[in-house]
């Protein structure tokens, strides 16, 4: 005759198939993984790294303009920017500090803004059936902006840095006969000015947004925040092109 189980090894089996049971719990993620999970974590680097990147420009133009006080003015400013942080560091080291830093927020900037377009492609498979013009437009300038921008980056390099595509023969040490030489060619003028009319629709649309993001933005200041984009973004790109304009009437040679 078979014994029946006991009280206790039933109460122990059914303990051990409850917990066998049991949903598993998920991974614990990290703050930080989490943060940069999130869609909000991905907007807030997207904005800071603009930011950055925006104060780049606004120095970057600045010492651009130098260009028209002449060829001496222009390359003691070159000079300095290699050896700025000299007396702490070493030689060139502080260039090298601020590029890196530079080509951080940029790879920040642009993996954020892949993957949160990815993750809007994926919430909505498919077109909306009327289009909302002032997103679809903003988004499209931001997206295509970008990628003019990414590209004109490495041209950018490539002519004025390494030299690699530099027409007419890159002296190094000698930046503002490279200047000329590079806008004293029509394709040299074309990719300049249309990347600089790109930096500042990226500009006007991305400094409004990265102000939502910061929470900086609410409908009072709404109004005096769409000023500042559009007035930063036409300073920038008035600045920037005024250099090749300059070059191409004369002023600069």
């Amino acid at each position: 005759m078979a014994l029946a189980p006991s009280k206790d090894t039933a109460t122990a089996k059914g303990s051990a198939s409850t917990r066998d049971a049991s949903p598993a719990r998920p991974p614990s993620r990290t703050p930080s993984r989490g943060f940069w999970s999130s869609t909000i974590g991905k907007k807030t680097v997207m904005a800071v790294s603009g930011l950055i990147m925006l104060a780049y420009l606004v120095a970057h133009v600045a010492g651009n303009l130098k260009v028209f006080f002449g060829p001496e003015e222009f390359n003691g400013y070159a000079h300095w920017l290699r050896v700025m942080g000299a007396p702490v560091l070493h030689h060139e080291w502080g260039l090298w500090i601020a590029r890196i830093a530079l080509l951080a927020a940029v790879g920040a900037h642009a993996v954020s803004a892949y993957q949160l377009s990815r993750r809007d492609i994926r919430a909505r498979p498919t077109r909306y059936a009327r289009k909302r013009k002032g997103s679809s437009y903003a988004t499209r300038t931001m997206r295509w902006g970008g990628i003019i921008l990414g590209l004109f980056i490495v041209w950018h390099i490539l002519d004025l840095t390494t030299g690699t595509v530099h027409p007419g023969g890159f002296e190094e040490g000698k930046p503002y006969q490279n200047v000329i030489d590079t806008f004293s060619t029509w394709y040299g003028n074309t990719i300049y000015i249309v990347a600089m009319l790109a930096v500042g629709l990226h500009v006007r649309h991305g400094f409004w947004s990265a102000a939502q993001t910061l929470g900086v933005g609410n409908a009072r200041r709404e109004r005096v925040l769409r000023l500042l984009a559009n007035g930063l973004a036409l300073v920038l790109t008035a600045g920037f092109i005024a250099v090749p304009v300059g070059v191409m009437t004369g002023v600069v040679n």
